[in-house]
């Protein structure tokens, strides 16, 4: 094999393991306990603030100076057998009744902590406990990093049948969110073309979570090239609010080179 395909394939592959990561710290350290933005009111339960999805947006977001922190990875990358993780440290802002604003900084590659992206959620609440949504992901603000940037919209329901409401917290059990974006909820890497997984998915995602029990969630989710399942369970030391997320992606064979485990934790605070 020339040098030429190899710094091409080798190009292919850290595309692809890079540009699924950045969104899923982002969920996961929002929806760590007391992370959440805006209080509902009485007569509407609040979603739940364990994680609740894998590798796709939700429409809510942090603000009112909710400041959130979050590290993990998968192992392995898609087709190597190495691991890659990244990092994160956001900011949300404004009052989400109008409009909220979360803003991450986000470090691609841990090991060298050269590569840097950022990535915007503008979103609302909705009278109901529903919320809508917009943003993009992983513009750059270094050299490096071959994956483009995503944009999407998403709408996400907190379920207000009174079979999923915890009554003790007025915390629902059941949500779901579907959206549409751009860029990594279709675009498949060049490493699935070659492999004849064909050049594009879905552009659509979506998410499910249920509280099993308390502060643990069960989640699912389609991300617009492949399934996705995990667990989230948020808890506190002392006064400081975390919460872990645990996953496995690719489990089907439409995109990667294999099932591998995702996973990450966080934190999140009010100022």
């Amino acid at each position: 094999m020339s040098t030429l395909n190899l710094k091409t394939l080798n190009k292919m592959m850290r595309k692809k393991a890079s540009y699924l990561i950045p969104a899923m710290f982002g969920m996961l350290a929002l929806h760590s306990p007391d992370a959440v933005a805006a209080p509902y009111t009485a007569v509407v339960a609040r979603s739940n603030n364990n994680g609740k999805s894998v590798t796709t947006p939700v429409a809510w977001g942090a603000a009112n100076n909710v400041v959130f922190m979050g590290v993990g990875g998968t192992s392995p990358s898609p087709y190597t057998k190495q691991s890659d993780g990244a990092a994160v440290l956001g900011v949300g802002i404004g009052d989400p009744k109008e409009i909220g604003v979360q803003v991450s900084l986000i470090s691609l590659d841990v090991s060298a902590w050269g590569e840097y992206s950022t990535s915007i959620h503008l979103f609302r609440q909705l009278q109901d406990g529903d919320a809508i949504a917009v943003g993009v992901e992983n513009v750059m603000l270094t050299d490096g990093g071959d994956s483009g940037k995503s944009y999407y919209v998403v709408y996400s329901r907190g379920v207000q049948d009174e079979s999923v409401v915890n009554k003790a917290t007025n915390t629902t059990k059941l949500h779901y969110s579907v959206g549409a974006g751009s860029g990594r909820f279709g675009d498949k890497s060049g490493l699935d073309i070659a492999t004849g997984k064909g050049p594009h998915g879905t552009y659509l995602f979506g998410n499910l979570a249920y509280e099993v029990a308390e502060s643990f969630n069960v989640v699912t989710d389609w991300n617009g090239l492949n399934l996705n399942a995990g667990v989230s369970k948020s808890f506190k030391v002392g006064n400081i609010p975390f919460g872990v997320t645990i996953g496995l992606a690719d489990l089907t064979d439409n995109s990667g080179d294999g099932v591998r485990v995702i996973g990450a934790a966080g934190f999140g605070f009010k100022l």
